[in-house]
């Protein structure tokens, strides 16, 4: 049976080298990076996130108003070029009432399945032209959650290589002592015996 001698790498002993010391070492900062700077290079990068995301909505939600309109024509739904907005896919022919300027008709985004007819919430900018909704706070969270799981993973990342490449150092530096000390050992153990 074989049994495991726990933290050797720590004691003094005749046969540890500096390499395994290294090795103790570097698996013990990597711990400690992993444990600790990764969720928090995460809860930093969301955070930030998240007030960058926070800002950018209420500055979209102060440029932008919405209007109820009423889907006109029959040509309701045709696809809409712009990718990324999955509430609404669609755009058609919208009329509403403005107080002061009379009816008004634009072409607009609108949700999958309207028909003529239906009143839907539709968004405009300064200028008059329809665009999307401006973030609300769900969309904000998935933003925050989703920059800090990537900043934790890309740090995790980040750890773990320069784990394998300091591993991979030391492995072929603990494979050089092993040489020497032989170049040094072996003659005596290969030399013939008379």
């Amino acid at each position: 049976m074989r049994t495991r001698v726990r933290g050797w790498r720590w004691r003094r002993n005749p046969l540890r080298r500096r390499s395994d010391v290294m090795e103790a070492w570097t698996v013990l900062v990597a711990a400690v990076l992993l444990f600790i700077v990764t969720p928090l290079a995460g809860v930093a990068a969301g955070l930030y996130a998240h007030d960058q995301a926070r800002s950018r909505a209420v500055t979209l939600r102060t440029e932008r108003h919405q209007v109820r309109a009423s889907v006109a024509g029959d040509e309701s739904a045709r696809p809409h070029p712009v990718r990324g907005d999955r509430a609404h896919p669609y755009q058609a022919k919208v009329r509403w009432t403005e107080p002061g300027t009379g009816t008004r008709t634009a072409v607009a985004r609108v949700p999958a399945g309207s028909r003529a007819g239906d009143v839907v919430t539709v968004w405009f900018d300064a200028r008059g032209r329809a665009v999307a909704p401006p973030p609300n706070d769900v969309a904000v969270w998935q933003h925050t959650v989703t920059v800090g799981l990537c900043a934790a993973g890309g740090s995790v990342a980040v750890i773990l290589l320069g784990y394998a490449v300091q591993r991979r150092a030391a492995l072929r530096h603990r494979m050089e002592e092993w040489e020497r000390e032989w170049a040094l050992t072996g003659p005596r153990w290969t030399r013939p015996r008379t």
